[in-house]
């Protein structure tokens, strides 16, 4: 029997299991399952934190306030103000907690008993991505008009008008149809992705170092646990880099629908 054989005998690579749960609970017919309570979790964390630093703000910031307001100006420098602009601060109420409600729904992953990243279910990087496709239809008909924002979004001005045979349905489909389904689907992808790259390595490190061990599988196993680590690092870093990627763009399509392209 060959050396590949005897280290993969038993061996049971992670799958699609890993976002699979068994409600937790039920309320009435509503099944609510592990992703659910995370989700609710981040969302009173979010709230509670701010509520704390700005409920009753003082002069000299100190504590939760102090921390609350070098996150919100993270935002608004890096985040609103590339694209907004001078109507940063309006749109700070949606922006702030959009982030952050991303960014610890993607970090508990890594939080001790919790390790499931929320927005590695379709479901809830859709529903934010909706809320964003909305509220650049809202604002872009108000500011724009129906058809005004129709043509600012899929008629580049100077170029040749042969050419606005193409460029307008491919415009109209990249802008009114693929918007929210690529928004969506970024941030979901990289949290599905890492969540099981991890998890394969630590099950090869914890298959190879405890349930099997052996002379020969032993270099596997740490092997497994090194790159779970590198790979936790590395994730944690991609989490935070997808929640700022998704607020920006959010950012961005909101000033589309403030501000004509042209």
């Amino acid at each position: 029997m060959s050396a590949p054989h005897l280290l993969a005998k038993d061996f049971e690579a992670p799958g699609l299991g890993l976002f699979e749960w068994k409600p937790l609970f039920h309320i009435g017919s509503f099944a609510v399952a592990k992703p659910i309570v995370l989700c609710l979790i981040v969302m009173i964390v979010v709230v509670a934190f701010f509520w704390a630093a700005f409920a009753k703000p003082k002069l000299v910031p100190r504590g939760a306030q102090n921390l609350g307001e070098v996150l919100y100006m993270f935002v608004r420098d890096e985040i609103a103000r590339p694209f907004l602009g001078k109507d940063a601060e309006k749109w700070m109420r949606l922006l702030v907690p959009l982030f952050f409600f991303v960014w610890l729904g993607n970090i508990m992953s890594v939080i001790p008993f919790a390790q499931f990243p929320v927005n590695s279910r379709i479901a809830f990087p859709a529903v934010l991505a909706a809320l964003v496709y909305i509220t650049f239809w809202v604002v872009g008909v108000k500011h724009q008009g129906f058809f005004g924002l129709l043509k600012n979004a899929t008629m580049p001005p100077d170029l040749p008008k042969p050419l606005y045979v193409l460029v307008i349905p491919i415009e109209f489909a990249s802008t009114f149809l693929l918007r929210p389904f690529t928004h969506a689907v970024r941030l979901f992808a990289n949290m599905f992705a890492g969540h099981l790259l991890v998890a394969l390595f630590a099950t090869v490190g914890f298959h190879f170092l405890f349930e099997k061990l052996t002379p020969l599988g032993a270099p596997v196993g740490v092997l497994g646990v090194i790159l779970t680590i590198a790979m936790t690092a590395f994730e944690l870093f991609v989490q935070a880099v997808q929640a700022y990627v998704f607020a920006l763009l959010a950012a961005f399509y909101i000033s589309a629908g403030l501000y004509a392209d042209h």
